[in-house]
């Protein structure tokens, strides 16, 4: 019989592996990206980021063991969370198609992707990941893991999105005006809708 421990451990593994892929997915990317003139940017904070995703999974396994008791049920929840955060991870790389590296390169002249997740917030692959450092410990209790490693994520993605950003210069800051980086705001929301055709624009609106 599988134990907690044992399953929660496999879905680690499950997530680890899903992770080498998207490594080896964004490595064709990059390539093909940067054989069309695409310009990388902000490397220096490119390593350090491998290096936490990869100590993530390592210490979420290793709160997980040393714990003597099983979790809560409140770890479903985060479990729940969890699950969220790979969905909406799959649905950004899936509109991003091509254009999707775990690297900060931007292709000149290229019209920015809004469709998707993308209608409602700037960077929902970054939620997905907060969501994720979050929600995964937890669904073993490993409040410990979830705690450091959130602020640590939050520390590197206030520099990465800053790079993200200035490389993807105006024409993507003038798509996505009024869009949260994160939380669909009541503006945000509106303006996407309004784009979609699902809200019919006023008299007068450009």
């Amino acid at each position: 019989m599988v134990t907690p421990l044992q399953a929660y451990l496999a879905l680690l593994l499950l997530l680890a592996v899903e992770r080498l892929l998207e490594l080896a997915r964004s490595s064709r990317h990059a390539r093909a990206l940067l054989a069309r003139g695409g310009v990388e940017a902000g490397r220096g904070h490119y390593r350090p980021m491998v290096l936490l995703h990869a100590a993530f999974f390592a210490a979420c396994a290793a709160e997980a063991v040393a714990r003597r008791a099983p979790p809560s049920a409140w770890a479903l929840v985060a479990l729940a969370g969890a699950l969220l955060a790979q969905a909406l991870r799959f649905w950004a790389i899936a509109t991003l198609g091509e254009r999707w590296v775990t690297r900060v390169i931007v292709l000149p002249g290229a019209a920015p992707v809004t469709g998707g997740p993308y209608r409602w917030v700037k960077h929902p692959n970054y939620l997905a990941v907060a969501l994720e450092f979050l929600c995964v410990p937890l669904a073993y209790g490993g409040w410990r893991t979830a705690l450091v490693f959130s602020v640590a994520n939050a520390a590197l993605l206030t520099v990465r999105i800053r790079a993200e950003e200035r490389a993807l210069g105006d024409g993507w800051a003038a798509a996505f005006q009024g869009r949260a980086r994160f939380v669909p705001s009541g503006a945000g929301a509106a303006a996407a809708a309004v784009g979609r055709g699902l809200v019919p624009r006023r008299r007068g609106d450009s």
